[in-house]
């Protein structure tokens, strides 16, 4: 089930709205004055601002910091202890919540109530089933719709009565792209955004 643990605190909140606005202006200075220093871009990879700029080709238009970074803080999100360091709270929940006992790799979780599994992908097909935070194995992850002009995409997932196909926006994987968060006396500052949390 999806959780917040931070959507009490206040200044998460406002923090979020302002980071999803500047994320939507493509406001580069904003969001790369909310970078901590020492940033985890990959699990076991270069550290610091200067991997986050060049990973991410910040300048460029089309950079996918945009879409990914605003994907994962529209979920809920969790406090994460590592072994050194303070708390972090990580964003979407998914990553910190999974189970050890479901292998990550070819399953995913739907993130939306009353979630229609198609016989097909189109929004015209049968309805199969309706799933609501249910984790379930994927079979494949990208699918276009069976119209050439529509431009939903779809995820294939396996059921017991055989395979149905869910909207990709209506579910996650817990590999995709976590970002992680401290509260600092300047505010919050982002700790990793990576796969996995990094």
């Amino acid at each position: 089930m999806p959780v917040d643990e931070a959507a009490r605190d206040p200044t998460w909140t406002s923090f979020k709205n302002r980071l999803l606005a500047a994320l939507e202006k493509r406001d580069r200075k904003f969001v790369l004055s909310i970078v901590d220093p020492t940033i985890r871009n990959s699990f076991g990879g270069k550290r610091g601002l200067a991997e986050f700029r060049a990973q991410w080709d910040i300048d460029a238009e089309d950079s996918g910091l945009w879409r990914k970074l605003s994907a994962a803080l529209f979920l809920g999100g969790a406090y994460v202890k590592r072994d050194q360091g303070p708390a972090e709270f990580c964003a979407p929940y998914v990553t910190p919540k999974w189970p050890d006992d479901v292998d990550p790799h070819d399953h995913g979780v739907i993130v939306a109530n009353d979630t229609f599994v198609k016989a097909a992908p189109s929004s015209s097909a049968a309805t199969l089933e309706t799933l609501s935070y249910d984790i379930v194995t994927v079979a494949d992850w990208e699918i276009a719709d069976q119209s050439a002009d529509a431009r939903q995409r779809w995820v294939k997932i396996k059921l017991g009565t055989g395979e149905g196909y869910v909207p990709e926006e209506q579910i996650r994987s817990p590999i995709e792209h976590t970002a992680c968060f401290v509260k600092t006396a300047n505010g919050w500052r982002m700790t990793a955004l990576a796969i996995g949390g990094g």
